[in-house]
């Protein structure tokens, strides 16, 4: 299986490393070399990032959530700038699209601007999420990889896959190989949240799931390696 356009989701606490907040640069540098197999094979690589190592805004009870998910959205550019400039320092040209104006810092998004900078060969990062409040990161990479009509999206996560119960809790808990979208909205698994699934089987967007610390996990996935679970349309 080979992909040409896929878009990876890293979450802002993997990018943290054992800190579990901030930046941990050597986490970084290896998700970048990774990235940088694919995309000197050609493949177009779109990334969406959380802000979780920042900010989390629906775990605030003291702002109002249009405003805690604001914040959460700038923890999502601060994470962009961060990780293009070491995508960059690791050979690779990058550019950064926002749904809101960030003055220079980043471009405002289209999709024929996102066609151009792939068609360059660049990596693009989106971030942002959707510019709107109520809407999390899950749903910001499904509708950009559904408007961009990319082939799969990758989720990199802590966890090697979808269970069909939570692991840490159930040592019995089974990993699923290949699971339908169907499957997983009825079942309530979370691979994410309920707007992005919806999203997914609507528009037969598939995924996959894997362990992002596991060794060339990324590189792997890029190539329709997977040690996880792939999500059916």
């Amino acid at each position: 299986m080979k992909w040409n356009r896929v878009f990876l989701k890293l979450s802002g606490e993997a990018l943290a490393g054992p800190k579990k907040a901030g930046f941990d640069e050597e986490t970084v540098k290896e998700v970048a070399r990774q990235v940088k197999i694919s995309v000197d094979a050609g493949v177009e690589v779109g990334i969406v990032i959380g802000g979780g190592n920042f900010w989390r805004g629906r775990t605030s009870t003291a702002v109002d959530r249009a405003k805690a998910d604001q914040i959460g959205m700038l923890a999502t550019v601060m994470n962009c700038i961060y990780v293009s400039e070491i995508f960059r320092g690791a050979g690779m040209k990058t550019e950064i699209l926002t749904p809101f104006a960030c003055g220079s810092m980043t471009k405002l998004f289209s999709k024929d601007l996102a066609n151009e900078y792939f068609g360059q060969g660049k990596v693009v990062f989106f971030a942002g999420g959707t510019g709107h409040p109520y809407f999390s990161t899950d749903t910001g990479i499904t509708l950009r990889a559904v408007e961009m009509e990319a082939d799969v999206i990758l989720l990199a996560k802590s966890i090697d896959g979808v269970y069909d119960s939570d692991p840490a809790v159930n040592p019995e808990a089974r990993r699923y190989e290949t699971i339908s979208i169907g499957e997983v909205i009825e079942k309530r698994l979370a691979v994410v949240d309920l707007t992005a699934s919806i999203m997914c089987m609507e528009h037969k967007m598939p995924m996959a799931v894997f362990d992002l610390n596991a060794p060339d996990s990324i590189a792997d996935a890029m190539q329709g390696k997977i040690d996880g679970t792939i999500v059916t349309v």
